[in-house]
């Protein structure tokens, strides 16, 4: 793997996820409204054809904050539609995150049944 790339995906990565420290430490967002906040803006900016230039010079510092999420979203949606009309509107999003929603869902299974869960002291 060229080092250059890791620098790219390690830099562009670590300034998406310093925008997120920044907004939780210095306003009154909850997380979770930031988390969403990220989504939107990957879909807006996926939508529009501006973050797709970003994945192609970061690869996965790109793809794998919540950004990238949205755009996937964004670009199932618009391949759809052109595909199936109105109705991929519905459906495309999940058709191309399905892979992503997957590994999380499994992920997350196999975690929760690993790990003794227990109250916080």
């Amino acid at each position: 793997m060229d080092m250059m790339m890791l620098v790219k995906a390690f830099l562009v990565g670590g300034i998406i996820c310093a925008i997120g420290q920044v907004l939780i430490d210095y306003t009154k967002l909850t997380p979770a409204r930031i988390l969403v906040s990220f989504v939107v803006i990957g879909v807006a900016l996926g939508a529009l054809g501006w973050y797709q230039p970003l994945i192609d010079f970061a690869g996965a510092g790109a793809t794998v904050p919540l950004t990238g999420f949205g755009a996937t979203l964004a670009k199932g949606v618009k391949e759809a539609v052109s595909k199936d009309g109105l109705f991929g509107a519905f459906t495309g999003g999940l058709t191309g995150s399905a892979a992503g929603i997957t590994v999380a869902v499994v992920a997350a299974l196999i975690v929760g049944l690993v790990c003794k869960s227990g109250e916080k002291s």
